[in-house]
């Protein structure tokens, strides 16, 4: 895994507000034609999934002072709850992902809804990849990402949480270090990690949406999925 060189990371800025049933890869592709950037054969489109979740019309009703509610609906799209502290609940849901409050999320939605995660992110990149393709020159990658916290370390990062069009993981196992030594666990999680950088220019109060990621090493191109990333309950020390 020799890895790109450089990478470049533009902000897709301009993206009118998504709503139910919105042509999500459309609007992102205009947007970014817009801003003198369009998206090209190689790229790496993240968005993140709050948009999609409102494309796709995962929205419900929710009074954000009604924390019964509020806790009802986060059971429901639990299928195991792993803690609770006061109002905050880590469980685990039916993509396998672990995450506070089953990723029902409140923040940039309209006052009175709640977001729900995408039902199938991996399908979900994989539809904004395709009607991506349908343009000409336009074969790019695309990662669904959103923001979890981290066990034993402080803060938030974005992660892949849909992939389509790329390596989540790179296996690197078998082969050498730059010292010669045969690298024997090194698995390295690709799809997070341009996820993250593409949180660096979107930010969390912007509202940029989306971001390209031009550089990656062409060698990690292939049809991924996000499962890649979650590890199997029985090596899971922590479950």
């Amino acid at each position: 895994m020799s890895g790109p060189s450089a990478l470049t990371v533009v902000p897709v800025e301009g993206i009118p507000e998504v709503r139910p049933g919105d042509n999500l890869a459309g609007l992102v592709a205009e947007a970014a034609g817009a801003q003198g950037t369009p998206l090209g054969d190689g790229d790496c489109l993240v968005v993140t999934q709050k948009v999609v979740s409102k494309a796709e019309g995962r929205l419900v009703p929710l009074d954000p002072d009604d924390a019964s509610a509020r806790r009802r609906l986060v059971e429901q799209e639990s299928v195991r709850v792993l803690r609770r502290r006061g109002d905050l609940v880590i469980s685990e849901t039916s993509h396998g992902l672990v995450c506070a409050n089953a990723g029902v999320d409140l923040s940039n939605v309209e006052d009175g809804y709640a977001a729900l995660l995408p039902t199938d992110p991996d399908r979900s990149a994989r539809w904004i990849r395709d009607a991506l393709r349908a343009r000409p020159g336009v074969d790019v990658a695309v990662l669904v990402s959103d923001t979890f916290g981290r066990p034993w370390r402080h803060g938030l990062t974005d992660v892949a949480i849909g992939v389509s069009g790329l390596a989540a993981v790179v296996d690197l196992r078998g082969s050498s270090d730059g010292a010669g030594r045969t690298l024997q666990v090194t698995e390295v999680a690709v799809a997070d990690e341009v996820a993250a950088a593409a949180e660096l220019v979107m930010g969390k109060s912007r509202r940029v949406p989306a971001a390209i990621v031009r550089g990656l090493d062409p060698s990690w191109r292939r049809e991924g999925s996000a499962r890649e990333l979650i590890r199997p309950p029985a090596e899971d020390l922590f479950r």
